[in-house]
């Protein structure tokens, strides 16, 4: 009988290999025939034990094909983008519109490559990057994006979407009316920071047709996800509850949470303390609701107090909140882990002290709180807090704020940093994430720090110009060189809160307007326009090098209007008026050029932005209200004259002319007609004036295009021809 069940086991485990290795080189197959159709079938893969400890894949040339091996379909994935990227010199963006461009013959891989990880959890996303980047995404989209993530071995994605409609049921359930739910409900640009508890009801009403399509739209996500071996971090209850839970919960411990980015009290934000007898049963509902629509992979994102104060400072209570979540969690999945972004911890400091996080993090059973070191190529929240008290943690790199286009990046010190992890982090150093807040205009320190996951065994330099060759699609010297320029003398320094170009700020005469538009840069624009100049040598045609040309072309045009900006305000002092209106002139004319080169890449359109809000519309109405979200959101983000105004500021074609413009051209105007009047230019009612012309934009609908121009290369040079004397002789 023992040898019979022994034989019995034996046989069902044999049977069931081939059948997870089917699934998983299935997954790796269809991936390529969507990233790579024309060629897909001149890749195999093969499916290697999963029982490795580590991931790992491997590449050979055999048989005329190109033969992918690993322990998974992610595995393989990273294999066939390693095999993309070194070999056949091409990128593979992030976003649809992006072609992936091939050499016309396969290159032959001379000898077999092996390559493990090094580390096997890999986090991508921000709750933000779901409002600055995604809110208009249809499935076409994720699915670029998830192919992506696959490629560079993401595994632990956050998954966000669809999460309204989940809600929806539970407060239904709970008493609510329809209205006092959809009207508690964001609009859908906001909704990341409603679900992070910062605002409720601003641009309210959420269309049920909204809720209806991203409840299909998670389906998709989560289902391709765990196809390709991710495991989806979706939500749980932290305590963020609707206004309205007062009338049918009069008796419910609920406190208003502090005022955030400057939204009246009307918008303020209710918490229900955990140790409330309803907190538990809201967190049931929730997740029996979002495992039926969803499933689940057991790891829940909850993030109470993010950029708030809690109900109380005593470590006693933080550590009672911080178990009674998770406890609420076990009870409904027994398997439950919480994973914790720590922007808090950083953000606010002065109040998280080392006392607080532990009793706050150490609350829960060690291994099933994996916490996210949010911006630590700003702050290592880990050494600061001797590792996190000893629970698992992720080195994050953040990168970008608002979606605000600047060229920034401190690649050198994120790689020393995450090096230093590896040897001095600690056995909980659990694994490396992005959790940038929206996809921006840096894309190479993103597959620079998912590619420090592995055990490529790269030099920085070598990996610069293996980025160099793929962005054109062959080795060139020159652009070899301009990149590692770039990679010495430009990616210096951290993104920061706050960041703009001056293009991009409410018009002043002196600094930036608003602190949510910093122009500050740590280089010499006059090496920046040498390397664009350097760029611009090159004939290729590709999508990324036409990126890069727009991009940095871009960042040059902008910091010069830094520099006419200063010598209008030197003009104004000297009450010169014939060097003030062309100082002026020159400023108008860049924003016009700047528009113009931003035309020509679809990374860079306003039109596109707005285009894609209004396919979500199903009548005249919905088509105007998400048209107005989106411009909102890139513009005043809040309420009339929010203190976030311009946060969200990006250099898009379309936002230039038709917002950015339009401000200096009326400061420009008023600042002539003080000194013809000689009266001192008054900024205080300048600014008055432009919270209601910055309103009036939000509420009035804007055309622009929303395809791009061919002629990229062509109108690029012509701008570098244009502005070259001028750059070089003024930037010192």
């Amino acid at each position: 009988m023992r040898i019979h069940i022994i034989s019995t086991v034996l046989f069902l485990w044999m049977i069931s290999l081939p059948a997870t290795a089917n699934k998983n080189e299935k997954a790796a197959t269809n991936l390529a025939k969507r990233i790579i159709p024309e060629v897909a079938d001149k890749i195999r893969f093969e499916q290697l034990s999963e029982n490795e400890k580590k991931d790992f894949f491997e590449l050979e040339s055999l048989e005329g094909k190109i033969v992918v091996r690993g322990n998974s379909a992610n595995s393989m994935a990273v294999g066939l983008n390693h095999y993309l990227k070194y070999y056949c010199k091409t990128s593979v963006s992030w976003y649809l519109n992006d072609p992936v461009e091939l050499p016309d013959i396969l290159p032959v891989i001379p000898q077999k490559v092996s390559i493990e990880a090094r580390m096997d959890n890999r986090f991508f996303l921000n709750y933000c990057t779901f409002g600055y980047t995604m809110p208009w995404w249809q499935w076409e989209d994720w699915e670029r994006l998830i192919d992506w993530m696959a490629l560079n071995g993401i595994n632990l994605p956050l998954a966000i979407t669809g999460q309204e409609v989940v809600w929806y049921k539970v407060w239904r359930k709970l008493g609510l009316t329809d209205a006092e739910i959809r009207e508690y409900f964001t609009g859908p640009a906001y909704l990341p920071w409603h679900r992070m508890a910062n605002i409720d009801y601003w641009l309210g009403n959420l269309p049920d047709s909204w809720l209806e399509h991203q409840k299909e739209l998670q389906k998709k996500i989560v289902k391709r996800e765990r196809e390709l071996n991710m495991k989806p971090v979706l939500p749980a209850f932290a305590g963020h509850v609707p206004l309205a839970i007062k009338r049918v919960y009069p008796e419910a411990k609920i406190n208003k949470l502090s005022m955030w980015g400057g939204f009246s009290q009307p918008y303020h934000s209710q918490f229900l303390d955990p140790l409330d007898p309803l907190f538990s049963k809201i967190q049931k509902e929730f997740m029996k609701e979002q495992e039926s629509l969803y499933g689940t992979d057991h790891i829940y994102g909850a993030d109470p107090f993010n950029e708030m104060v809690p109900p109380s400072w005593e470590p006693d209570y933080l550590a009672r909140v911080a178990k009674t979540i998770y406890e609420t969690m076990k009870q409904q999945d027994p398997k439950a882990s919480w994973l914790q972004m720590t922007w808090l911890f950083y953000f606010d400091r002065k109040h998280w002290t080392n006392p607080r996080i532990d009793a706050f993090v150490n609350a829960i059973p060690k291994d099933k709180m994996i916490l996210l070191d949010y911006f630590a190529e700003n702050t290592e929240v880990w050494r600061q807090t001797k590792s996190y008290f000893g629970q698992p943690y992720l080195w994050c790199y953040l990168g970008n704020f608002g979606g605000n286009t600047m060229l920034v990046g401190n690649i050198k010190e994120v790689g020393r940093r995450i090096e230093n992890a590896y040897t001095n982090g600690g056995d909980n150093f659990w694994g490396i994430g992005s959790t940038l807040e929206e996809f921006g205009v840096n894309p190479l320190m993103y597959e620079y720090v998912f590619d420090k996951a592995w055990d490529y065994k790269l030099t920085d330099e070598a990996w610069i110009d293996a980025w160099a060759d793929r962005r054109t699609g062959n080795t060139n010297p020159t652009i070899r060189k301009a990149w590692q320029a770039m990679y010495n003398k430009i990616y210096v320094s951290t993104a920061e809160l706050g960041q703009g170009t001056l293009t991009n700020t409410r018009p002043c005469l002196e600094k930036n307007g608003t602190w949510t538009t910093r122009p500050g840069i740590r280089y010499d624009n006059k090496q920046l326009f040498e390397i664009w100049e350097q760029m611009l040598e090159s004939n290729s045609t590709r999508e990324s090098y036409m990126y890069d040309v727009v991009n940095i072309g871009r960042q040059v045009l902008s910091n010069y209007f830094l520099e006419v900006r200063n010598r209008f305000t030197q003009a104004y002092k000297q009450k010169n008026k014939k060097e003030l209106l062309e100082e002026g002139m020159e400023m108008l004319d860049i924003l016009n050029d700047l528009d113009l080169l931003l035309s020509s890449h679809s990374s860079f359109l306003f039109g596109k932005w707005i285009q894609d809000a209004s396919k979500f519309g199903i009548n005249a109405e919905e088509i105007a209200y998400y048209r107005k979200n989106a411009r909102c959101l890139l513009t005043t983000w809040g309420e009339k004259g929010s203190s976030l105004n311009d946060y969200a500021n990006r250099s898009w074609a379309g936002l230039t002319n038709g917002y950015y413009r339009p401000r200096w051209e009326e400061f420009i105007r008023d600042v002539y007609r003080a000194l013809e009047q000689g009266k001192e230019f008054d900024q205080k009612a300048f600014n008055k004036k432009m919270i209601e012309w910055e309103q009036d934009f939000v509420d009035n609908d804007f055309i622009s295009a929303d395809t791009p121009r061919k002629d990229g290369a062509k109108i690029a040079r012509h701008i570098k021809n244009k502005y070259k004397l001028s750059v070089l002789k003024n930037i010192q």
